[in-house]
């Protein structure tokens, strides 16, 4: 039973997964298409409205009044001349007001009556100079345009009226019957998708069968391959790789509590000089604390980013933001002076900023000086070194100690991966270069590796201007 609700299941997310986008297309087109042809409607709608303005001037600069045979000098005049020449469309209604007061509309019927609207009349009143605007009907929408004619003995406006919202009725009829059409056609594709996809997934029952016998304690036993097909015995193979992928991380969940213990010293390290800083000397409590904390905040996010150490390219390993190198390399400098007796130098740094994620590449450097620490002597010179180029920064710990040769600088970089010299088996489970390169890499740079002048080892982050 739990088997068949599992197959189920599944059927339902198969189907979700190919239908919903589909939806959600049409969706999107539908609305799109809505706002395309209403915006389209709308600018049709404004476009005939300024016509009409637009006939009203010239008809003023070159009507003649026949009585006078000379041009109209009423605003009146110009006005009815032009209401009686002017045919309305369907949906539209027109009048003139002078003085205040409707004289004359056009021929039409229409829906609503604004022209005996005292709210509307007052709103077109209003009006001192031409411009549209929009007015709530019972019948929904309606546009207007109001252009006012100013005569030497009197004034008048002329109002044009379009209801929109009517004129708009066609296309939104068309897009229901295309959303009904969409919807019917959505019910036969989740049919025939329901009866297609329980076909496809019956052969899989077996499978879930096979895998169901795998115990915890069994994983070399593998599932044998289906006669139902080539797609299955991929999904077969598959899955066999998987079970191989997993005997090999059963086999190496030991090494991660080394793997924790190797990148959580560091950070002790740090705490624990600044700790005895604070005993020695209580005047250095607040700036020591500042460290401490920052130390704490750092080592959280090790715990939980030492199993996604691979997993570079996932949106939060790396969180980049200005920062200051001159600052970056003072609190290098801070930090990895606590790590052991050395003669640790900073060389010069530029006055510039650069985006970094500030804790992963302070998680990264001190990791290099740890190592540097340890292929060195006390007293050894151990230089840190924040260097700029037109599109890259480098930070690079170079060390006087034994150096890594040259066949060993790519697979060094590899995790559970140690060198040769005797003093990489110090305890690391050789997983501290793989997190510096994981660092490296989620910054879209790398990690290079070679002789330093000091005569050891030079490990440098090369990290590029945009990341």
């Amino acid at each position: 039973m739990m088997r068949l609700a599992l197959l189920r299941s599944t059927r339902v997310r198969l189907l979700a997964w190919v239908l919903v986008p589909v939806l959600l297309v049409l969706v999107l087109t539908l609305f799109t298409a809505w706002f395309m042809l209403t915006q389209q409607q709308q600018q049709s709608i404004d476009g005939h409205l300024q016509r009409e303005a637009t006939e009203l001037q010239v008809l003023a600069n070159k009507a003649i009044d026949p009585k006078t045979d000379a041009p109209f000098e009423t605003a009146r005049g110009v006005l009815e001349l032009y209401i009686q020449r002017t045919v309305t469309d369907p949906n539209e209604t027109m009048f003139v007001i002078v003085n205040g007061q409707v004289l004359a509309r056009t021929t039409d019927t229409p829906p609503v009556r604004l022209d005996q609207d005292p709210m509307f009349l007052e709103i077109a009143n209003s009006m001192t100079k031409a411009g549209f605007g929009n007015f709530s009907t019972d019948v929904g929408n309606a546009r207007f345009i109001v252009v006012p004619v100013i005569g030497e003995s009197d004034s008048g406006a002329l109002v044009g009226v379009i209801f929109s919202d009517r004129q708009s009725q066609e296309i939104t009829d068309l897009l229901y019957r295309f959303a009904l059409i969409v919807f019917l056609s959505l019910i036969a594709a989740t049919a025939v998708g329901w009866l297609v996809a329980g076909r496809a997934l019956r052969p899989i029952n077996e499978i879930t069968t096979t895998a169901h016998e795998i115990g915890a304690h069994d994983l070399t036993r593998r599932i044998s391959k289906s006669k139902a097909g080539s797609e299955l015995n991929k999904l077969v193979d598959e899955f066999n790789l998987m079970l191989g992928r997993i005997e090999e991380t059963v086999a190496s969940n030991k090494q991660f509590v080394d793997d924790a213990g190797h990148e959580l010293r560091t950070p002790l390290t740090v705490i624990s000089g600044h700790l005895e800083l604070i005993e020695s000397d209580p005047t250095q409590r607040e700036s020591s604390m500042e460290i401490v904390k920052d130390e704490l905040s750092r080592m959280s996010r090790l715990v939980k980013d030492l199993q996604t150490l691979t997993k570079v390219t996932q949106p939060d390993f790396i969180q980049t933001k200005p920062v200051k190198l001159s600052d970056l390399g003072d609190e290098l400098l801070v930090k990895a002076s606590q790590l052991g007796d050395r003669n640790w130098e900073l060389s010069d740094i530029p006055k510039q900023s650069w985006n970094l994620d500030r804790e992963r590449v302070t998680q990264a450097v001190l990791q290099l000086a740890e190592n540097a620490c340890r292929f060195t002597n006390e007293g050894d010179l151990i230089r840190v070194e924040i260097l700029t180029s037109v599109n890259n920064v480098a930070i690079s710990v170079s060390d006087s100690g034994p150096g890594v040769p040259k066949d060993q600088r790519e697979t060094i970089k590899e995790r559970f991966v140690r060198g040769s010299n005797p003093k990489s088996d110090s305890g690391g489970a050789g997983l501290g270069l793989a997190v510096v390169s994981a660092i490296a890499k989620g910054h879209g740079g790398e990690l290079l590796i070679s002789d330093s002048d000091l005569g050891g080892a030079k490990f440098t982050l090369q990290l590029p201007r945009s990341n």
